[in-house]
């Protein structure tokens, strides 16, 4: 049996796993996840910023030996996707054969099943990357 679900943990990044939104300090700069501290610059000034959802593929795998309760999806195409405002994110890719999978391939993000508890039935989604819609 697998460690029991914190939802409170869940919702508390609600923002980023559904809508992407990350930080933008005073200087300009973008990063994701959102942080109190910018990375580059060292500002505390941070707000919200909601990124476009789009990108280019960097880099990819395919995993065939997923960590628990990720089993189901076996095996699936994991990708570091430089973002277009330009941070670089992992997250899985979705709607699309691992044959077609290629750097530099234009994807958008989507909101897909992560995973499922069957102990106590919740269902997490959250963002995954499928090639852009022509």
């Amino acid at each position: 049996m697998g460690k029991p679900m914190q939802v409170s943990r869940y919702w508390r990044h609600f923002k980023e796993k559904y809508r992407l939104i990350g930080g933008k300090c005073e200087n300009g700069h973008v990063f994701f996840p959102k942080r109190p501290v910018c990375p580059v610059c060292g500002s505390r000034n941070v707000e919200d910023f909601q990124f476009s959802g789009r990108g280019k593929v960097i880099s990819w795998t395919l995993v065939r030996n997923p960590p628990s309760g990720f089993e189901y999806y076996k095996p699936y195409p994991i990708a570091l996707i430089q973002l277009e405002e330009g941070p670089v994110i992992l997250a899985q890719l979705t709607d699309v054969d691992p044959d077609e999978i290629k750097e530099g391939m234009e994807v958008e993000m989507v909101t897909r099943k992560i995973r499922e508890f069957d102990e106590d039935g919740i269902i997490l989604y959250g963002y995954k990357f499928r090639p852009m819609l022509k």
